[in-house]
């Protein structure tokens, strides 16, 4: 733990070193008395397991070292933690993988390990407000998940490395943390691969090195960032670099395989970035760019995943899968729900930035493309659930959370005037720039820049069980 200076103890010149020890170390130990265990839950409504109380992650250090050909991963992890709470213990979640070691500040300290939980117990208890590093040491090889949707995310091997995806538990697989949208932190993330092979994470490249038949690659991601976009993707890519705007760099990972697919949609990318902020204000993130992979899509179960400044695509996407995963930056990204619950916060906005492209590039307009959706037949899945109650951890990515939520901002445009909807859209993600946010939020967003209660608009269309009426957005039905 971190000690106090000596100096904070109060006392005079005139006393012996040994006293000056005794007195702080009595005094600290009187602070934490009460100390308590961090629970290992954050009581998510639809994923109770993940994420644990007690303390606020700033800061994650992750050194990787991964031999391609076996797949096993020889890692380091230093979290630097501030404790919400007197700590006895606090817990991390990690799944699968051999933790050899773990220290908190200079001290090496106990871990035992239950489940996806890794519980670490200082030496020392830690006081509330205390800033702290935990280094854990561990090794194996990492494996893929399987959802309750039955899709694929973690660390998914591949002929050429390894596909990393986090949502919605996957980063757990791969490196120990408090894994849940609610603790967003900054990252470093080091990567030693064998040569010729290239390792993509979040943020901007700072530098690589070669050493011994192997190239470690440093990058560097300085705003903060949930655990679920965080990836360390390896594989044999082409990379391209360049800008978008006022020196924005953009890095962009292709595998061969998908090279010429690619291309025309990625080349792209620029005016994507550039629409996004006329729309939906400042670009959020001092990078930008795009991981494209060589995956099965049926095997895996999606498409892709906006890892934060770089989504990752399993295979050549499409435009507006390009738009939809760009507008994630803004929506998902800076702006991040406080639960999984909230999803459509996420999904919902970025499936109407599809719709928006497309209405701005003089196609269909976003009303046709909400009618379209209302009144496609043979898709009742669509009503199954309301977007902002999916209900259980399996409805995560189905249609309602998409296409309704898309709805949803539809019929609030209509009731509140395009004025007033296109200055929601850029101040929402502004107001709540690299910070958590819930759809209770969002109402009370919504009804301040309106100047009207829309408490009955978001209790049919957000919450309601019924098929409503196309164009109703509040009042009597």
């Amino acid at each position: 733990m971190n000690r106090r200076p000596l100096r904070s103890c109060g006392a005079t010149a005139a006393l012996s070193v040994a006293l000056l020890l005794s007195s702080c170390t009595s005094a600290q130990q009187t602070e934490v008395t009460n100390a308590a265990d961090g629970a290992g839950t954050l009581h998510d409504p639809l994923f109770p397991g993940l994420g644990n109380s007690g303390y606020d992650v700033r800061h994650y250090g992750l050194d990787l070292d991964y031999d391609v050909r076996g797949g096993d991963l020889k890692a380091t992890a230093e979290i630097t933690a501030k404790a919400t709470q007197d700590l006895a213990s606090f817990k991390l979640d990690l799944r699968g993988l051999k933790v050899t070691g773990v220290r908190v500040g200079d001290e090496e300290a106990a871990f035992s390990r239950k489940g996806d939980k890794l519980t670490v117990r200082p030496g020392s208890a830690l006081k509330k407000g205390t800033e702290f590093r935990t280094k854990v040491e561990y090794g194996g090889r990492p494996q893929e998940m399987t959802d309750a949707d039955g899709a694929r995310e973690g660390w998914v091997r591949t002929a050429d490395g390894a596909f990393v995806a986090g949502q919605p538990m996957g980063s757990m697989s791969w490196f120990p943390g408090n894994n849940h949208p609610a603790d967003k932190a900054a990252y470093d993330i080091r990567v030693t691969v064998p040569k010729g092979y290239t390792a993509v994470a979040n943020g901007e490249l700072r530098g690589t090195r070669d050493e011994d038949g192997r190239t470690t690659f440093e990058w560097h991601n300085g705003e903060p960032m949930a655990s679920y976009l965080v990836t360390a993707t390896i594989g044999r890519f082409a990379v391209r670099t360049s800008d978008a705007r006022d020196g924005l760099p953009l890095y962009v990972a292709v595998d061969p395989a998908e090279e010429k697919r690619s291309e025309k949609v990625l080349a792209r990318l620029g005016d994507v970035v550039k629409w996004g902020e006329r729309r939906f204000g400042r670009y959020p993130f001092s990078s930008a760019g795009a991981i494209v992979d060589h995956m099965a899509q049926d095997r895996i179960g999606w498409e892709a995943l906006e890892t934060q400044t770089k989504p990752l695509y399993a295979g050549a996407p499409t435009l507006s899968t390009l738009v939809h995963e760009t507008a994630h930056q803004w929506f998902g990204d800076s702006v991040t729900p406080k639960s999984w619950r909230d999803i459509w916060l996420n999904e919902g906005f970025a499936k109407y930035a599809e719709w928006l492209w497309e209405e701005d590039a003089g196609g269909k307009t976003a009303q046709k493309a909400f009618e379209e959706v209302y009144n496609s037949d043979g898709d009742e899945p669509r009503w199954a659930f309301p977007p902002g109650n999916p209900g259980t951890a399996r409805n995560l990515t189905l249609d309602p959370v998409y296409d309704r939520g898309a709805m949803v901002l539809q019929q609030l445009r209509k009731a509140v005037g395009d004025e007033t909807f296109f200055r929601i859209l850029k101040e929402w993600p502004s107001e709540h720039r690299h910070a958590n946010a819930d759809s209770k939020d969002f109402i009370a967003f919504c009804q301040d820049r309106a100047g009207e209660d829309l408490t009955e608009l978001f209790d049919v269309w957000l919450y309601g069980d019924e098929v409503p009426d196309w164009e109703y957005t509040g009042g009597e039905e």
